[in-house]
């Protein structure tokens, strides 16, 4: 199994910046995939960013991309979210997520499905 434990969310005024982490734990060493997907009230989750952890390649939704960056320290086995120009539309709990399948970068990265590891999410307010 693999434990995923978010921190850093927190409140931050509309063009700041805010970095999230998730912490993995427990059979670390298969995560071929980590992802953070947010859902805000009212609405459905949404996938954010992947990334792949062998490659490094990454994937952004549209209305992230050129603002939020997804990365990885491995030594560490965490995953960051950087954050910037952050808008009130970014307001959301923010989860991470993780695939032991070796085969997730070829699955739909924004389905839910793919990954079948999960954070409880840590809150971002942008006010």
């Amino acid at each position: 199994h693999v434990q995923l434990v978010e921190s850093g969310g927190g409140s931050v005024q509309p063009g700041g910046s805010l970095r999230v982490s998730c912490a993995a734990s427990g059979y670390t060493y298969n995560r071929n995939c980590m992802a953070w997907f947010r859902q805000a009230p009212g609405k459905e989750r949404e996938g954010v960013a992947r990334i792949a952890t062998g490659s490094g390649n990454t994937y952004y939704a549209d209305s992230v991309k050129g603002r939020f960056t997804i990365s990885q320290d491995n030594a560490k086995n965490t995953v960051y979210l950087d954050m910037s120009r952050l808008i009130p539309e970014d307001t959301a709990m923010y989860y991470c997520a993780a695939s032991t399948n070796s085969l997730c970068i070829d699955q739909p990265w924004r389905a839910e499905q793919t990954y079948n590891y999960w954070g409880q999410g840590t809150q971002v307010t942008v006010s």
